[in-house]
């Protein structure tokens, strides 16, 4: 695509960026397929190719308006489009840079800022975020149904295994899952142990910094995740082999710091280095695969002397999160794992398509994302599971939300079968 970008944006860094990526674009359309706003709207200007066409108009120097901004805070930013393009169109990293440029030329109407700052303070602060998730789980009966079904069934976590291999990874405990699921880490800690590598935590580490950098404030997001950096440097620099992340959004997030702090010279190399030691749960698993099998058969054959098989769900129906196929381009992966483990995965309908959870998508556009989350469980549970799995703590609840079906983190299942 052919590109003339204004004179505010173009000797930037975001400029040269924005250039490269918009060139890379033919027009081909196969993103509009698989975008879940064009498939609800059927507006070209709710896709990829056409906010394509709307940032290129920003970024050019044409006037801005509202409805540019109304179409970009449609986009769920799923990069389902990445992965159909043929060209290679990074459109999540263009978005974030369109985003920015529009929320800085029209001013969100009082009621909308006050919500997105809301969103931003409260969120990525585990403590805070802690209390009033008590608070409201508190108040549970007294909420309106639709705040009742945002707030998750508790999920004690059990007892972690204690620290006594010669292996170590980091595990990244993020903001609102230790709050809304502190089982998962606690069952990933558990499969670690069996495999022979012991799971560690870092106490100052917090958010990835996603809520930050997709609700515009950039500076915010890299504050986040330099805190990280230099909360997991000193253990990875004692021995620890990777940093390990059990929420694929956050992942997705983790993976870019080495990009986005590419131009901090007191961070860039220590940035690159994080994001090449990190890995999504999946792929630490994998990796062990030859030793997850025979605890495997040793966990099966207990079962069988205590009699407890049939008390574990047999059918799964895995939902892989749009940050984890999408994203991370994991794919397969999580599944493979599961079959081993002796589930029976059950067909799902549409599996490229988004849940509508989307980080704090399904708080700001709750129309769209319950219409999407209406879909997805419809295909979720077309299949009769037993079970709903999953890999992201925000598809997770979101998915519960609209599902009489219990939903859980896929490593869940397989400490349970371990």
């Amino acid at each position: 695509m052919e590109t003339k970008l204004a004179d505010f944006i173009k000797d930037t860094p975001q400029g040269r960026e924005a250039e490269a990526i918009l060139r890379t674009c033919v027009h081909c359309g196969f993103c509009l397929a698989t975008c879940p706003t064009y498939q609800l709207l059927g507006d070209e200007l709710d896709s990829p190719r056409g906010r394509i066409y709307l940032m290129k108009q920003v970024l050019e120097g044409a006037p801005v308006t509202r409805k540019t901004q109304v179409h970009l805070d449609r986009c769920l930013t799923c990069r389902s489009c990445e992965t159909t393009c043929p060209s290679g169109v990074q459109y999540g990293r263009l978005v974030d840079i369109g985003r920015a440029v529009v929320d800085a030329q029209v001013p969100r109407q009082p009621i909308d800022r006050l919500q997105r700052t809301a969103l931003r303070k409260i969120i990525p602060k585990r403590a805070l975020f802690a209390s009033l998730f008590k608070l409201g789980r508190t108040a549970r009966p007294l909420l309106p149904q639709t705040l009742r079904d945002k707030m998750p069934a508790v999920r004690p976590a059990s007892a972690w295994p204690a620290v006594r291999h010669a292996r170590k990874m980091l595990v990244m405990a993020g903001c609102v899952q230790p709050s809304l699921a502190p089982s998962i880490n606690a069952a990933t800690a558990k499969v670690l142990d069996a495999l022979g590598i012991s799971l560690i935590s870092a106490r100052k580490d917090g958010c990835c910094g996603a809520v930050s950098q997709h609700l515009n404030a950039h500076a915010e997001a890299l504050n986040y995740a330099r805190r990280n950096i230099d909360a997991w440097l000193p253990h990875l620099e004692a021995g620890a082999e990777a940093i390990v992340v059990t929420a694929s959004g956050c992942g997705t997030m983790v993976q870019e710091y080495g990009h986005l702090l590419r131009h901090d010279p007191g961070y860039a190399d220590k940035a690159a280095r994080v994001s090449l030691l990190f890995r999504d749960v999946s792929q630490v698993i994998a990796a062990e695969k030859t030793a997850l099998e025979k605890r495997l058969r040793q966990g099966s054959q207990k079962a069988k002397v205590s009699q407890t098989a049939e008390a574990t769900p047999s059918t799964v129906a895995f939902h892989s999160p749009c940050s984890l196929q999408h994203g991370l381009k994991i794919r397969g992966v999580v599944e493979t794992l599961l079959t081993a483990a002796g589930y029976q995965l059950s067909y799902v309908p549409d599996g490229h398509l988004c849940c509508g959870s989307a980080g704090t998508y399904s708080l700001l556009q709750p129309e769209l994302s319950q219409r999407l989350l209406s879909h997805k469980v419809a295909a979720l549970e077309s299949g009769q599971p037993q079970v709903i799995a999953t890999a992201n703590i925000g598809c997770l609840t979101h998915i519960e939300s609209g599902s009489k079906i219990p939903v859980r983190h896929w490593i869940e299942l397989l400490a349970e079968r371990l």
